[in-house]
């Protein structure tokens, strides 16, 4: 009797265990009835294109990081920026044997600022300037990225009453928040930040007479870093959603990009 005690109580315990194991796989699955694992940067567009399609998906800290998913075989593919893809998979880059297939999304970067701040329409000026006599094309050629350049109109910049500007050339230092992603924001071999964005950032820094500096930050929680004046801006290939939209005071767009699914080429 003990023995049959024993082996009903060892079945419960396994029955357990894979109903345990069924419960943490998650619910979200793709809306073609597939099984393809997604790895997509926590906050970012492509996961925000991951659940629409009602796509089954691990998020991870970064873009880089979802790559790095792929060729560890954790996740089937990735969702990324074409932007990135560009710079980070096929021929002569770090991933050599990956591929892009559909693209997902088409899609516009802008630059956040604080909700009502000046300092977007400061930036809207400065892209006004450098896109009409060709400094921001020749930024974009060193990156590979000058394709994609949205065209700037001339604008005026208007400072407000409470000015972010005079607040930060106050102080004296444009803190930029950032994201380690090529070929928007990444290091050189001597750790300093380079890339379309932080050297755009670097150049209004410039004309606003203060120093720059990068922060490194979770793109989930961004709109707090913003709001709490941990950062003043927000730069690094964002998306301008309408939830970015309504939470922050955004540059006119200036580069077009979409969300692609990256895989490995077989």
């Amino acid at each position: 009797m003990k023995n049959k005690i024993a082996i009903t109580l060892i079945l419960v315990l396994v029955m357990s265990l894979a109903l345990v194991g069924c419960s943490k796989k998650s619910k979200k699955t793709s809306s073609d009835g597939g099984n393809i694992v997604y790895a997509v940067e926590a906050g970012s567009a492509g996961e925000a294109a991951a659940k629409e399609k009602g796509y089954q998906y691990n998020s991870v800290a970064s873009q880089a990081d979802a790559l790095m998913e792929v060729a560890s075989g954790t996740s089937d593919a990735a969702i990324i920026d074409l932007l990135m893809a560009g710079a980070m998979i096929g021929e002569g880059t770090s991933y050599p044997d990956m591929i892009h297939t559909n693209e997902l999304t088409t899609e516009e970067y802008g630059v956040g600022c604080r909700k009502g701040s000046d300092l977007a329409s400061y930036i809207n000026k400065v892209f006004a300037d450098t896109y009409a006599d060709g400094s921001m094309e020749e930024v974009a050629k060193k990156y590979g990225v000058q394709e994609s350049l949205v065209e700037q109109k001339e604008v005026e910049y208007i400072e407000a009453e409470d000015s972010d500007v005079s607040y930060i050339q106050g102080k004296g230092t444009l803190i930029v928040g950032i994201t380690d992603f090529e070929p928007m924001d990444y290091k050189d071999g001597s750790g300093e930040w380079i890339g379309f964005d932080a050297d755009m950032a670097r150049l209004v820094a410039e004309k606003l007479g203060v120093e720059v500096q990068f922060i490194e930050i979770d793109w989930d929680n961004k709109i707090m870093e913003l709001e709490s004046k941990n950062i003043d801006v927000v730069w690094n290939g964002m998306t301008l959603t309408n939830e970015v939209l309504e939470a922050m005071e955004c540059s006119n767009a200036y580069c077009n990009n979409a969300q692609v699914v990256v895989v490995m080429d077989k």
